[in-house]
């Protein structure tokens, strides 16, 4: 990796503090980090990464302890900082019950009770398996946590979405700050559940104010999904890049086919944000079911993590079906660019491109 001009100057720095041949990291999607995937993206000189958020400790102990024996190099583990408990209603619940079962299986009056992952085993878990950074979503670490990180050399990378997320990302301790645009798929990171639609900002304008307002290196995710685009973040003060949505199409993420092609032949604006699949704003295919969700009369989703357990069913019946119209389709605004190419030769392909752009 070589240049003279200043962007990529930096990106080399990033790169070569965290072990890496290319500043290119994969995101953490929850659900959607087979170790496959992470292994081909740290393979091919960037840094791999696992989402964390549903797995127990064993299991995602498990995960690193295959990914390392694959050959698997750098890898970022993600974890969500918990909401405060749910407000539940009984009678709400059961409309949405009755909704959902318009759209899949019946379901179940227990449903809404799921329970999330015990986060201190979690956290703990991390600090045995020491990845190279553990990130977060939806606020900020335990400051206790922040330094036992610290301690064991494990870097901090704080996504977040508003300027003033990230100045309290950093003030706490945050060793790089992940700049999550508007346009990203999946779970939008902010860090007040109630605000995170009304404060969707778009990376490109997000980025370079972010980059203005902090002193640790900022990586850019959300709607980076070719050269151009990982080439643009580079200009406006990113040290890296994190795709997410552009690694879907790819093998090793061996992604439910109806979904996969959905991607296809998304267009940006046939994305929209939404709470109808977990509670918590993300950005998906504005698919059939999407759509009856943010429909007048459609009953208000519950809260996360109540939502999600109320639709588990219909998500799971869903993806057995390849029922694109019913999957939990999480998509970015860019995923029409998503190329079906091995993943290396997708990581390798956005730097090589950018440094021509930047050469």
């Amino acid at each position: 990796m070589s240049g003279r001009h200043p962007a990529l100057l930096r990106a080399q720095a990033f790169a070569s503090r965290f072990g890496l041949q290319i500043p290119v990291l994969m995101a953490p999607m929850a659900g959607a980090s087979p170790v496959a995937l992470a292994k081909a993206v740290a393979q091919a000189g960037g840094m791999g990464a696992l989402g964390a958020l549903l797995m127990e400790p064993a299991a995602f102990e498990a995960w690193v302890t295959r990914y390392r024996a694959e050959g698997g190099g750098p890898l970022q583990i993600n974890l969500w900082v918990p909401d405060p408990p749910p407000r539940r209603d009984a009678a709400h619940e059961t409309a949405l019950r009755d909704f959902l079962g318009r759209h899949g299986p019946s379901v179940p009056a227990d449903a809404g009770d799921a329970p999330l992952q015990d986060f201190h085993a979690q956290c703990q878990a991390l600090l045995a398996v020491r990845p190279t950074a553990v990130s977060s979503i939806m606020g900020l670490l335990p400051p206790a946590f922040v330094a036992q990180l610290k301690a064991a050399g494990i870097a901090w990378f704080a996504t977040v979405t508003t300027v003033a997320e990230a100045r309290a990302a950093e003030a706490a301790g945050a060793d790089v700050i992940v700049a999550q645009g508007a346009e990203a798929g999946g779970h939008r990171g902010a860090f007040e559940a109630e605000v995170a639609r009304d404060q969707a900002v778009g990376l490109f304008a997000l980025l370079p104010q972010v980059v203005d307002a902090v002193q640790v290196p900022v990586v850019a995710t959300g709607g980076v999904a070719d050269a151009r685009g990982v080439a643009a973040a580079l200009l406006l003060g990113a040290s890296a890049v994190q795709p997410g949505t552009a690694l879907l199409r790819t093998p090793e993420a061996a992604l439910n086919p109806a979904w996969a092609q959905g991607l296809v032949a998304a267009t940006p604006e046939g994305t929209r944000l939404t709470r109808a699949f977990s509670g918590r704003w993300g950005r998906a295919l504005a698919t059939a079911y999407v759509q009856a969700a943010a429909a007048p009369g459609a009953p208000e989703p519950a809260p996360y993590p109540v939502q999600r357990g109320l639709t588990a069913a219909m998500r799971e019946t869903a993806a057995a079906a390849h029922d694109l119209q019913h999957l939990q389709a999480w998509a970015g605004q860019a995923a029409a660019l998503a190329p079906a190419l091995p993943a290396g030769e997708v990581v390798r392909g956005l730097w090589a491109g950018a440094c021509e752009l930047l050469g």
